[in-house]
């Protein structure tokens, strides 16, 4: 796919001048378009419109939001590391022109990202990338409803719950004592902060449906989309996962998915290895 016209999308603090230099001239010199949708004024503002490729420059926060605003269009966005490399990010900030050299010959493979699709109450159609919770917004607890297929897998009362896509297993569930999902997995439910009973953490497959009815407490409730507050009130919502919501391009070359989480610490070994690793060096 010949690159025509690149819309990007960069990080609000980062300092991203060598990946623009580099991004406008390689575009320079086969005349591609390059527009700015978001963040800091470096280049001509447009919007998504004509694009065949979204590029978003930073971190993993940003390709979350260039993966959300190039759904609608099924864009294929590729994220640019500006700082070490995330789960996101197809490519560090030196290997940039070569990717998009590759992205040009057509030497790269689309990578489907999954995000759940809440119905409300209210109507308002909701997708969560990372994760959908709700969390208790002060003292008091939030009483929760689990259903699967119309089945109850069990009623809590706690710090609320929260509901997580393969790749937002190793986020906010995981640090609640959830499970990491391996690549390919479907996604999780997690009851935070159980007050007694059974219920631990479910993992469900990617055609499950599930309903949480949600009664806060005298507190009340929050409810956060991918880690970002919401004007939600709490109530019944209906969740299932959309397979191919967005789509990230994915060279052949990038790390796996644990291998990533390893490499930034967020899996680490038991000190009981660690220390057997360090006698082992030691002699």
């Amino acid at each position: 796919m010949a690159a025509e016209r690149i819309a990007i999308l960069v990080h609000p603090t980062r300092d991203v001048r060598r990946a623009i230099a580099t991004l406008t001239g390689w575009a320079t010199e086969r005349g591609v378009e390059v527009v700015q949708v978001s963040g800091p004024p470096l280049l001509p503002q447009g919007t998504l419109d004509g694009a065949n490729l979204v590029l978003a420059i930073g971190g993993d926060g940003t390709v979350l939001g260039a993966l959300r605003a190039a759904a609608p269009a099924s864009l294929p966005v590729m994220g640019v590391a500006c700082g070490s490399l995330g789960a996101l990010t197809t490519v560090a900030m030196p290997g940039l022109a070569d990717a998009l050299d590759r992205f040009e010959a057509g030497e790269w493979t689309a990578h489907h990202i999954p995000a759940l699709d809440v119905s409300t109450e209210t109507g308002e159609p909701l997708t969560a990338m990372n994760d959908f919770v709700v969390v208790r917004a002060g003292g008091s607890q939030v009483s929760t409803t689990i259903e699967v297929e119309g089945a109850l897998y069990g009623r809590v009362s706690g710090d609320g719950v929260v509901v997580a896509t393969q790749l937002g297993s190793s986020a906010y569930s995981m640090a609640a004592g959830g499970p990491v999902l391996g690549s390919g997995a479907g996604w999780v439910v997690n009851p935070l902060a159980a007050h007694g009973g059974c219920i631990p953490p479910l993992v469900l497959g990617p055609a499950a449906h599930l309903r949480l009815t949600i009664a806060p407490g005298y507190a009340g409730a929050r409810v956060e989309i991918d880690g970002r507050p919401s004007d939600l009130p709490a109530g019944v919502f209906d969740i299932t996962l959309q397979q191919d919501f967005a789509t990230l391009v994915r060279l052949g070359d990038e790390e796996d998915h644990l291998t990533g989480l390893r490499r930034r610490k967020i899996l680490m070994d038991s000190p009981r290895m660690l220390a057997r690793d360090a006698r082992s060096g030691a002699h």
